[in-house]
């Protein structure tokens, strides 16, 4: 979410908002670090309030805070736009200047924090969601179990991947839903959008942002709706504990969402669906390092001229390319090796673990200040109908595998 580059002209401190840093993930502005700290302090601060609020709000709502705190930050980022627009309007009559000025300079002065607790702060997340990963567990399904999870993530992306495309999806949706719906929702979600990137402008910056809030939103609605019903059919399948966990483990999209469904059944199935989920998110370094490697190739054959835009005409478009595999990726595997020796303490692994979700909670609200709620809306039918289908795949595929291969 940007002002204009007028208003941001006659905002104090917002004069030089470094926008490319910010959106691409590159280096925080070099020379003296005083003044990005000042400029980045109100974002920080916002984020950090609303990080906390969401976190304990969870302890007493069934929701997780990155559910929580996205739905927050879209709500706050979606008033100030409605601010700016209608006092845009009533400018025109003379009416409502101030609050359209008040909206663009809190926009203005949280814009650059926010930018960066959406990139810097998210792939610290994705590197100490490592630390949650032990390859021995994963290991201790055997051939029979990897197969199936294996089989589900490959299914289950490809035909979302294509059910977006036969729905005319936009792309960046389509593959955030897909990623969402095959590995481990939210936290896989921010990861790939940590190599997707948001664009240079205002527009393609709300679009991403929008495509975040929609494929979260999916994950968030079909995975409750799992909780209740995968246990249903799994008795009514008459499927034993150790098929119902896996199938759970494999097609359920969030962590918590997993434990919830498992622990329904008995605590064998927990035990399994919990294990079989685990194996499911040690492949989003895989799927992440390719499109890092996919966005890499468009760059390097993307037009001198388009290039040279892109950075500004400074001639730095090289130094600003994405690396094949992103740094973070690279990060999120030596953390789960750290975590596989099994050196890391028990009490180690708990504060990191809550320390990964207040990461991701500070980055999803950033992320949801972006959010246009009205464009959402208008928008998200064709999204709604792709995320009731991958649904569909992803648990008619775990299915099918449980029963051939189990």
């Amino acid at each position: 979410m940007t002002p204009t580059n007028d208003l941001a002209a006659r905002t104090p401190g917002a004069t030089r908002a470094p926008d490319r840093p910010a959106t691409s993930g590159g280096p925080a502005p070099t020379g003296s670090p005083a003044p990005w700290i000042r400029r980045a302090a109100p974002g920080l601060v916002l984020c950090a309030v609303a990080t906390l609020g969401a976190y304990l709000l969870a302890q007493v709502v069934p929701l997780s805070p990155l559910v929580l705190s996205l739905l927050v930050g879209a709500a706050v980022g979606s008033l100030l736009g409605s601010l700016r627009r209608a006092g845009g309007a009533s400018a025109a009559v003379g009416q409502g200047a101030g609050v359209a000025r008040w909206a663009a300079v809190l926009t203005s002065r949280t814009q650059e924090g926010a930018r960066w607790t959406a990139t810097r702060v998210l792939r610290a997340g994705v590197v100490l969601l490592g630390l949650q990963l032990s390859l021995p567990e994963v290991l201790a399904l055997g051939w029979r179990g990897l197969a199936v999870v294996g089989i589900t993530v490959a299914v289950t992306f490809s035909a979302t991947l294509a059910l977006g495309r036969a729905l005319r999806v936009p792309r960046v949706t389509s593959l955030l839903v897909a990623t969402g719906f095959s590995i481990c929702g939210a936290a896989a979600i921010s990861a790939m959008q940590g190599v997707v990137g948001s664009g240079d402008d205002e527009e393609s910056r709300r679009e991403a942002d929008d495509a975040v809030a929609t494929a979260l939103a999916l994950v968030t609605i079909f995975g409750s709706l799992a909780i209740f019903v995968l246990p249903w059919l799994a008795g009514l399948l008459g499927l034993a504990d150790d098929r119902a966990g896996l199938w759970i483990g494999a097609s359920v999209q969030e962590v918590a969402q997993v434990v919830t469904a498992g622990g329904a059944v008995s605590a064998a199935a927990l035990a399994t669906a919990t294990v079989s989920k685990l194996a499911r998110v040690v492949l989003l370094a895989p799927l992440v390092a390719g499109a890092g490697v996919l966005r890499a190739r468009r760059e390097r054959v993307a037009p001198p001229a388009d290039v040279e835009v892109a950075a500004g005409g400074s001639g730095a478009s090289a130094a600003r390319r994405t690396p094949p595999v992103p740094l973070f990726v690279v990060g999120f595997l030596v953390a789960v090796l750290v975590r596989s020796t099994g050196v890391l303490p028990a009490s180690v692994i708990e504060v990191t673990t809550m320390v990964t979700t207040l990461l991701f909670t500070a980055a999803m609200f950033a992320m949801g200040l972006g959010v246009d709620a009205a464009h959402l809306v208008r928008t998200g039918r064709r999204a709604l109908v792709l995320g009731t289908a991958s649904a569909a795949v992803v648990t008619g595929t775990s299915l099918v595998a449980v029963l051939l291969l189990t």
